[in-house]
């Protein structure tokens, strides 16, 4: 039945090697249940339902993946996208977490819709490569900025914006050593290198009173506080637009590399460079960003950590179907989930940031017409608090400095059309 079901035979794997698969891709993306509501948490959001929503988000998102794509690609809350929900829509723009759960849901609806008509691939190859990269980077250098504050490292110093903290406290202490811990263990490919640092955080943290434990297995808490939540009127709304565009715009662009990145590693890709089963595999992402904010959570995406399972040797979507049993069986886990700090989910950030600026070593720094723009937009997002900010900036950057030196054949109308938008936008709040 499996082989009829994944293909095994016909992709050169066993179903031993898929669950192997599955089991390593769920321990290397596992900090997500730690991490995801410990970000948004700090909303306001009750951290129960968070955390039960992080397991069926990832759940639902990995099992459609796996059984309309038949892809080894499992999914979760991203990274990044939770960062820009909580710090950027809720706390910096003053919107309820009600109003960016419905701006979640709007971007998933078109997000369906781009994939459905195909349109997805007209945008992106509208958007230079550089940026792509700058994004990601300057995304990183955001969860890099909240990690170090979590952390107790950076603190707030009105003479200088930000300054050094006090490097004696136990969260800081913790946190150094935690971060340290885990280069050290991703340097000697040891699977799950960034739970087991989070976890050792949270152990000696516990062991030496810094922090309660609430336990480790129960009864899943209620969802009731988060699930079905969601302001679709209020995200309706004309200042809204920027921030579902930024929702939609990271989410496109991250989950099509993530696919790619793990698609050629897995040799999925066709002879033509193309990723077969690529729409279906955007569907199947764009119906678990839908679950994800009924239930109560960030937009769900694929992760590049699969790419830990595929080296495992996962082929096909029996890999992703363990991932999203083992989120299922990760609902009894909330006590242990409660019991993790700030400071221990803050080495998992400062290295999801390392992964993430990666980018920037693509980048041409011959060219300074492109060197320029994405410095702007990866310095933007942690200077502004604002992952939409950094976009903004970027393509406005971008547009004005290839034009105005020249080189306007470089551009294109919807990066033209989008700076204008931008431009507007940013006046409209500045105004």
């Amino acid at each position: 039945m499996l082989d009829s079901l994944f293909k095994l035979r016909a992709h050169n794997t066993t179903v031993r090697t898929e669950i192997l698969a599955g089991v390593t891709t769920f321990l290397a993306m596992a900090y997500i249940l730690f991490v995801n509501p410990s970000i948004l948490g700090a909303t306001g959001m009750d951290k129960g339902a968070l955390f039960v929503a992080t397991c069926l988000a990832a759940a639902i998102g990995s099992a459609t993946m796996g059984l309309i794509a038949n892809y080894p690609i499992a999914l979760a809350p991203g990274m990044g996208l939770n960062a820009f929900f909580t710090y950027t829509v809720v706390l910096h723009m003053g919107h309820t977490w009600q109003v960016a759960l419905g701006a979640v849901f709007i971007s998933a609806v078109c997000f369906f819709l781009l994939s459905i008509l195909r349109i997805r691939e007209w945008i992106i190859n509208s958007i230079p490569l550089p940026l792509r990269s700058a994004i990601a980077a300057g995304i990183g250098l955001f969860l890099a900025l909240i990690a170090l504050h979590n952390a107790g490292i950076v603190v707030g110093n009105p003479a200088t914006l930000v300054g050094l903290g006090d490097l004696r406290q136990p969260g800081a202490v913790l946190a150094a050593l935690g971060f340290v811990l885990i280069v050290a263990l991703e340097a000697l490919r040891v699977k799950g290198a960034v739970l087991i640092g989070i976890l050792a955080v949270t152990l000696v943290s516990i062991m030496l009173g810094y922090t309660p434990f609430g336990g480790v297995v129960s009864m899943p808490p209620s969802l009731a506080p988060t699930f079905l939540q969601l302001d679709i009127a209020g995200a309706l709304n004309v200042g809204m637009v920027s921030v579902i565009f930024a929702f939609l715009f990271v989410d496109l662009f991250d989950n099509s590399g993530t696919l790619i990145g793990v698609a050629k590693r897995a040799g999925l890709m066709g002879k033509d460079g193309h990723m077969p089963k690529m729409g279906r595999a955007l569907i199947a992402d764009s119906t678990a960003a839908l679950a994800g904010s009924l239930l109560g959570t960030s937009t769900t995406t694929s992760y590049i950590e699969s790419a830990a399972g595929v080296s495992a040797g996962g082929r096909t979507g029996l890999t992703a179907m363990v991932v999203a049993v083992l989120f299922l069986l990760a609902l009894f886990f909330a006590p242990l989930a409660g019991s993790v700090p700030a400071f221990a989910t803050a080495p998992a950030l400062m290295f999801v940031a390392v992964l993430m600026a990666s980018g920037l070593a693509e980048i041409n720094w011959d060219d300074i017409t492109e060197a320029a723009p994405v410095v702007i937009t990866a310095l933007a997002m942690p200077f502004t608090y604002s992952i939409a900010n950094g976009i903004a900036l970027g393509f406005i950057s971008w547009t004005l400095i290839k034009l105005v030196s020249g080189k306007w054949r470089e551009l294109n109308v919807p990066l033209v059309v989008l700076s204008v938008l931008f431009v507007i936008k940013l006046g409209w709040f500045n105004g």
